[in-house]
């Protein structure tokens, strides 16, 4: 859907089963976005995530605007106060969901080309993907001046973003009435690592068909721990990234863990 950015008047009010009240901007052609700014679009030097490994950091200089920048253009000055969550949408169906607060922490920037004119591309070495086009636009993250956020790898640094959503989201889905208490956690790890791609009641992104709550009954413990920890050992040319090589070997076995346990836990919802 397209909005007028004349102002915030203009936005969208959405309801959905699972998000009280939303506020969705489609991005605009980058033209209209510098015009609309009124300002030189900024060189941002981060670690590209896509393309580090262990720890080996590999450097690039992206162009673009600060996001919260962007953010009060298209939303308006008070934006912050207007949702809980900022969904990034992508071409793919790809969602990444980030706390507002995330945003006056840290320097997030929307950058559209790379500084020394190279091809907007990455190759995603976690995912087995080459030559993957980044725009329209691509979420990137100052992590060189906060090392911290190193170590969440390539979570929330979304690319071929077309359009951002203001929400607040309702956790019925993923934490029903009455799932037993020591499934809570899981839920908010499925939250973190898997929400991005797929879906558990109609909750999460459009990457992938299927309620992970339905297809993970199915599954055997060991076979699901492999494919959430070398996820090409269980499927070749798997495009599914594994849980970080950033974290310790026993976290991401506890990750996984109660990932599993808790998706074989919540009931299935239509």
């Amino acid at each position: 859907m397209r909005v007028s950015f004349c102002g915030l008047s203009s936005l969208a009010v959405l309801i959905a089963p699972i998000v009280g009240t939303a506020q969705a901007a489609e991005l605009p052609p980058l033209g209209e976005l510098q015009r609309l700014l009124g300002s030189t679009a900024q060189t941002v030097r981060v670690y590209e995530p896509h393309l580090s490994v262990g720890d080996s950091h590999v450097s690039v200089e992206y162009v673009g605007y600060q996001a919260n920048d962007v953010m009060a253009r298209l939303f308006g000055e008070d934006w912050q106060g207007q949702g809980s969550t900022i969904e990034f949408r992508a071409l793919d169906g790809y969602v990444s969901r980030i706390d507002v607060s995330r945003f006056t922490e840290e320097s997030a920037y929307l950058v559209f080309a790379r500084e020394d004119g190279a091809p907007f591309t990455v190759d995603n070495v976690h995912q087995n993907q080459m030559g993957v086009p980044l725009g329209p636009y691509y979420l990137a993250w100052d992590n060189i001046s906060s090392p911290a956020l190193v170590l969440e790898g390539t979570r929330n640094w979304p690319y071929q973003v077309r359009e951002m959503r203001l929400v607040t989201l309702s956790d019925e889905a993923l934490v029903p009435t009455g799932l037993d208490a020591r499934f809570h956690e899981g839920a908010e790890l499925v939250r973190t690592h898997c929400l991005s791609c797929h879906e558990v009641n109609g909750f999460g992104g459009a990457k992938f068909d299927g309620n992970l709550a339905e297809i993970v009954k199915h599954y055997e413990e060991a076979a699901f721990l492999r494919l959430v920890l070398t996820p090409a050992s269980e499927r070749t040319g798997a495009t599914m990234p594994a849980l970080s090589d950033r974290l310790s070997e026993g976290e991401r076995r506890r990750i996984a863990d109660a990932v599993f346990d808790y998706l074989k836990a919540v009931p299935v919802q239509p």
